[in-house]
């Protein structure tokens, strides 16, 4: 117990400073990578753990036996063989499927595995979505990528369409400091998850440039949230590329407002998902999207997993959704980026996405909802946007403090 008191501690008195700091440091391009789909995200995650000498700390939602799952095994056992330190996250229910024999292998080699909120009914809602692995303290990748089969590929003739970032620079460090704080809680006994970076007030309008962004399970205002409501609120150029797309009313008011403002808001939402019920909820917010002048489109090649939004020169990038479930039921994990050229090949990627996306007309839209698709349509919000917080709300609220 004394152990992981001095472990919290040390931890809010590093990311407070980490803060403060930050908020002085340019952000330089050299900083980061962006990397498109399967065929850039694993080959750089593979050999960012090659080349690693010191430490890999690697935290994943789903992990799934498979070749893929034997190539980053083989590569952390070789990362312990050479004396890297190796700790390995993943959450409980994404990874369900994944025996736990499979980790025999790292573990004999000294490496260490946790599970993230072991399978209980009463913890059963709330998850570990993050996306994280970071070497030597010195190079991290975040992004919306899982460790499965169907991530490999380009997104459009093969595999799921999603993007990564790697970082470099001080936001490391922090990012580091997340994982620790994570798998310092592996085994779900304390309810309060530390957040850096607080909000002094609701007219806070200064950020650093760079900044990571977490939401969690329980009470407190949440910062991704936030953070858009206030970059939004004097937007002018804005794309979403976002795969569970069902934001709260306060943040579809403000995406709205920009347009309203004369500026201009893309959407890029899937056109066939994972989630059937994700689908027919965020497709029921169309209408009034499409009324205001939103441009919506939906991805046609693959099934569309990237999470990434353009707000002006700002960027956020990471393993949320536009959902109530990222948003205040899941652990996430976000980047905000203000800066000017990654917005910029944030903007390519969105034209070249756009290519193999149909846009959604109004009067399209209203021709093809007949009765019953509009009933499925309120029915899955109905069961995403009230049934399942109501749930997690009040399994939260039976944990121990």
């Amino acid at each position: 117990m004394k152990e992981t008191v001095s472990i919290s501690s040390l931890l809010r008195t590093r990311l407070q400073f980490f803060a403060v700091t930050n908020a002085m440091q340019a952000t330089t391009s050299s900083n980061y990578e962006w990397l498109i789909a399967g065929k850039d995200i694993f080959p750089a995650l593979l050999a960012g753990i090659d080349a690693a000498q010191t430490s890999v700390r690697l935290e994943i939602y789903i992990f799934q036996e498979s070749p893929l799952a034997q190539r980053f095994l083989a590569a952390l056992i070789r990362a312990r063989q050479r004396g890297t330190e190796v700790r390995v996250l993943i959450d409980a229910v994404g990874s369900l499927t994944l025996p736990n024999s499979f980790w025999d292998p790292l573990r004999k080699a000294g490496g260490v595995v946790r599970i993230f909120n072991p399978v209980a009914l009463r913890r059963f809602w709330i998850r570990n979505h993050r996306k994280l692995l970071v070497c030597d303290d010195h190079i991290a990748f975040i992004g919306g990528f899982n460790v499965a089969p169907e991530y490999e590929g380009d997104g459009v003739t093969s595999g799921w369409c999603d993007v990564g970032l790697k970082v470099a620079g001080p936001l490391v460090e922090q990012l580091a400091l997340s994982f620790e704080e994570m798998f310092d809680r592996a085994d779900f006994q304390h309810k309060r998850f530390i957040r850096p970076l607080r909000f002094r007030s609701k007219k806070h309008k200064k950020f650093p440039a760079e900044q990571l962004l977490f939401s969690g399970p329980g009470r407190g205002s949440n910062h991704l949230k936030r953070a858009l409501e206030l970059d939004l609120a004097h937007a002018r150029n804005v794309q979403l590329t976002i795969p569970y797309f069902l934001p709260p009313r306060r943040l579809r008011r403000k995406l709205l407002q920009v347009v309203q403002r004369g500026g201009k808001v893309q959407l890029i939402l899937p056109g066939k998902s994972d989630v059937a019920l994700s689908l027919l909820a965020g497709q029921s917010l169309y209408r009034r999207f499409l009324d205001g002048n939103v441009e919506i489109y939906e991805y046609q090649p693959q099934i569309l997993h990237a999470k990434i939004i353009v707000i002006d020169n700002i960027v956020y990038v990471g393993s949320s959704n536009l959902d109530p479930r990222s948003l205040h039921i899941n652990y996430e994990l976000m980047l905000r980026l203000e800066h000017r050229e990654l917005a910029e090949a944030a903007r390519k990627m969105f034209l070249c996405n756009l290519k193999h996306s149909k846009q959604i007309t109004a009067e399209d839209w209203r021709k093809s909802r007949t009765l019953w698709r509009r009933l499925k349509q309120r029915w899955a919000y109905f069961l995403l946007n009230h049934v399942d917080p109501y749930f997690a709300r009040r399994l939260w609220r039976t944990l121990p403090h």
